[in-house]
């Protein structure tokens, strides 16, 4: 999965699919862009941890899926978010802590949630998405949906026994579910190269009698590629994959994470690798798309985020009779 593919894109993604792909990356990009500098203000409640430079694996998985199937995220989990379809704006209002975002403003960013869309929840526990998706891929398989389950999770969590039982669960009963390790480098601080035994996460697939697969994920198509196997053997009833995808993030573990522990990987890595660049670089050589169509996209990108935030700031908080509803379900 990680040699050089065609020059041309895969026959199933034509111009529309093209675009669409571009405009999932670049939402992503510029949603979290502009929180970087909204948080700075002040105005933004909690912590926030961004996506910003991870995109590609995010769109690459969720290209395939459809309502039938969920995901479970992380504490870093709008690229997730806005991937499988939840609507920036009410992203937006709910890190902004306001009544109009998707869980009404009392999740904020590390809980955003749209079951809906089959977004079962950004998660502040590390760790704590993979048995969700066993839960969720068993139930697919009992009810016959045809539908498949995909966990997203740090180099941090995959030291988690919650992961590691995950991955044990999903083999002994054949779980249509995806597991995708995004090795960014860093468990907060903490290099994966020191923390973690194996050189690669996927290696410790075979332990769990699964296929493991490493992808670049500053490319979108090999992320395509590796996650469109997996999610074609899950549906077809053949079981779980584990795909770790490296790359590295744009931004701290959190925002005001100093980055004492970084060089000048950030900067070689938007400059020479970064996901959108290299995306359009593909598809204009390839006579795919055109920079015009791409640009326009931009804008339309642009004008979206900035409705968001003038929208968010403009909503009301979630009143105090709220603070107790949503917390239980009633049965």
């Amino acid at each position: 999965m990680t040699g050089t593919l065609p020059t041309t894109v895969s026959q199933e993604l034509g111009p529309d699919a093209l675009l669409q792909v571009y405009r999932t990356m670049r939402t992503i990009r510029e949603f979290e862009e502009r929180v970087h500098e909204e948080f700075a203000s002040g105005d933004i409640p909690g912590f926030v941890h961004l996506y910003a430079g991870e995109e590609a694996s995010a769109t690459g998985v969720c290209s395939h899926l459809d309502d039938r199937d969920a995901i479970a995220s992380t504490h870093r989990g709008h690229g997730h978010c806005i991937a499988k379809g939840v609507d920036p704006k009410e992203m937006m209002a709910e890190i902004y802590g306001r009544a109009t975002g998707s869980c009404k403003g009392k999740g904020g960013s590390m809980h955003i949630a749209d079951l809906s869309k089959g977004m079962l929840g950004a998660n502040g526990i590390v760790g704590g998405g993979p048995p969700l998706i066993c839960g969720r891929a068993l139930a697919s398989k009992q009810l016959g949906t045809g539908g498949v389950a995909v966990a997203f999770f740090g180099d941090g969590a995959s030291n988690q026994g919650t992961t590691l039982e995950s991955l044990n669960l999903a083999t002994v009963w054949n779980l249509p579910a995806i597991f995708v390790a995004e090795n960014n480098g860093y468990a907060e601080a903490t290099s994966s190269t020191w923390s973690v035994a194996t050189d690669d996460i996927a290696d410790r697939a075979a332990a769990f009698g699964m296929p493991g697969v490493i992808v670049d994920g500053f490319d979108f198509f090999a992320v395509h590629e590796a996650a469109g196997e997996a999610v074609a053997r899950a549906r077809e009833g053949a079981g779980p994959t584990l795909i770790e995808v490296k790359f590295t993030r744009y931004f701290g573990h959190f925002e005001g994470d100093q980055q004492l522990y970084r060089g000048d990987e950030v900067a070689q890595a938007r400059e020479k690798l970064d996901c959108l660049k290299r995306f359009r670089a593909r598809v204009t050589e390839s006579g795919e798309l055109t920079a015009d169509q791409l640009d326009a996209v931009d804008r339309e990108v642009a004008t979206l985020i900035d409705s968001s935030v003038d929208e968010a700031k403009a909503a009301p908080r979630p009143a105090a009779s709220e603070l107790l509803t949503d917390v239980y379900v009633t049965y």
